[in-house]
């Protein structure tokens, strides 16, 4: 077929050069701002593991201390029962030897009735002590407990979050947003993890 002026057309020219450099660039563009936000989200997981592990350093720091003076006054405790015993095996004494006294018919020397009230006495303040001591104990043993468990929740979530640090590490190596959505899940339950362990 001829055209006026006797001339084929050209061709139309297609510059795939250009397109595939253009494409190139979007991808670049799009790849680039998806690996940020992956770094972004990743960033935050690793603050928010390492405010969660100093708070599980803390409470099981804090928690070691009150086990150690739940130890003290358990071991005041035991002191003032052994004292109070020592007391009582005072008391007997005193009792005993005034039965002797009366037993051969005589009189007792009115210091062992009066040691023996002063032991009974003494005896019911150091029992009163004692119960004091083992409250404290306890006390400080809930207490500690109570922190450990709270230290279980912080470990927890450092450790949920490192799985989210690791998943964001995957997804942007692979560019796979299933994988990035995984991690922000798993790190959005860890962090749910932390605020609850602070409201503890």
């Amino acid at each position: 077929m001829t055209f006026p002026g006797g001339s084929v057309p050209e061709e139309p020219e297609v510059e795939t050069e250009h397109l595939h450099e253009a494409i190139k660039e979007e991808l670049e563009h799009e790849g680039g701002a998806f690996l940020r936000r992956i770094a972004l989200t990743t960033a935050l997981f690793a603050a928010l593991a390492a405010l969660a592990s100093l708070r599980a350093g803390s409470t099981v720091n804090e928690a070691l201390v009150l086990k150690t003076e739940a130890a003290r006054l358990q071991s005041e405790a035991s002191d003032q029962w052994s004292y109070y015993q020592a007391k009582g095996v005072k008391a007997a004494v005193q009792e005993a030897s005034r039965a002797a006294w009366l037993a051969i018919g005589k009189e007792p020397p009115p210091d062992y009735a009066q040691n023996q009230q002063r032991y009974s006495k003494e005896q019911t303040d150091i029992q009163q002590k004692a119960t004091e001591l083992e409250g404290e104990r306890d006390q400080k043993s809930q207490e500690a407990d109570h922190l450990l468990h709270i230290h279980h929740w912080f470990a927890y979530a450092v450790a949920i979050l490192q799985v989210a640090i690791a998943l964001g590490a995957v997804g942007a190596l692979t560019r796979n947003r299933p994988v990035w959505a995984l991690s922000l899940l798993t790190g959005a339950a860890a962090s749910i993890l932390f605020v609850l362990a602070l409201l503890r």
